[in-house]
């Protein structure tokens, strides 16, 4: 994550717990829809340069891009970072809140949450089209295989990948 990115991101830092509740707070879904892009829209610009075939999320219906950095030796394992983008807007925004939710975590807690139930608890499952919530459960897998990944790692190395 490049330094201006991460200086982004905290100075917009917000908990998942504020994000819960502003969904409460947003009685009609349009306005969840409207609060969800928001978020998306605060998410740092993608480097041209990590919009690769790598990066690319398989099994979203949209043009999604994550990038992992990895940091060794955290309290609960490796620290994960994320950079990513869509060419859409909403999935822009589901991965704002799935930064918000994993991003600066040791791989041992991201592991041990759940998103999915996360995604369920906002009424974001029967709000979006079963090709976005197929996408966002494919954001959710990559985001896991990353955390194993790290894991397997040796405890001195720290990538991007």
């Amino acid at each position: 994550m490049t330094d201006r990115g991460r200086a982004t991101a905290r100075e917009k830092a917000m908990s998942i717990d504020e994000i819960i509740e502003n969904f409460e707070l947003l009685e009609e879904w349009d306005d969840r829809y409207r609060y969800l892009i928001e978020l998306g829209r605060a998410l740092p610009p993608l480097p041209e340069a990590v919009r690769t075939d790598a990066n690319k999320v398989q099994g979203c219906a949209s043009q999604v891009w994550l990038a992992t950095s990895i940091k060794p030796n955290g309290a609960s394992g490796p620290v994960l970072d994320f950079e990513g983008d869509s060419d859409a807007h909403i999935v822009r925004g589901l991965i704002a809140v799935l930064f918000v939710l994993f991003s600066g975590k040791g791989a041992k807690d991201i592991l041990s949450t759940d998103a999915v139930a996360l995604f369920e608890k906002l009424g974001l499952r029967e709000h979006l089209t079963p090709q976005r919530s197929n996408g966002f459960r494919s954001m959710v897998e990559r985001i896991r295989r990353d955390a194993n990944a790290a894991l397997s790692m040796p405890a001195a190395a720290g990538s991007r990948r």
